[in-house]
């Protein structure tokens, strides 16, 4: 069975920093290695959006509105994903979410966490 399980929420006056990870278990090596993987976040009343990608070449892509500010990665058993945020700003109050591997299911992937909520205040 798969699972997926976010850490790392809290909350932090803007300015402050938060270290989240993902992760990843029942999934064979070779589908860790083959899969892209994604944080994503919700805000109350807003759409879930994509934050940051990692594809399987390790390549990365940022929302504009995070660039410079939060680093995705993970580790060399691609089993946990990590999401630095530095520099955070109230705007970046959310629920943070972990996806893994392109699929039919929400926004394109397979497999979701539960969330963690993430709270930025001035």
């Amino acid at each position: 069975q798969v699972q997926v399980a976010e850490s790392g929420g809290g909350s932090v006056l803007a300015g402050g920093s938060l270290k989240l990870s993902c992760r990843l278990s029942g999934l064979s090596d070779y589908t860790l290695y083959g899969c892209a993987k994604a944080w994503y976040r919700q805000a109350p009343g807003k759409e879930r959006e994509m934050v940051s990608r990692v594809s399987s070449a390790s390549t990365t892509t940022y929302d504009e509105s995070v660039k410079g500010r939060f680093t995705i990665s993970q580790d060399i058993a691609r089993t946990t994903l990590y999401l630095q945020m530095n520099s955070l700003k109230t705007e970046d109050t959310a629920i943070y979410y972990c996806a893994s591997c392109y699929g039919s299911g929400l926004m394109g992937f397979q497999y979701w966490g539960q969330g963690t909520q993430v709270t930025v205040s001035s």
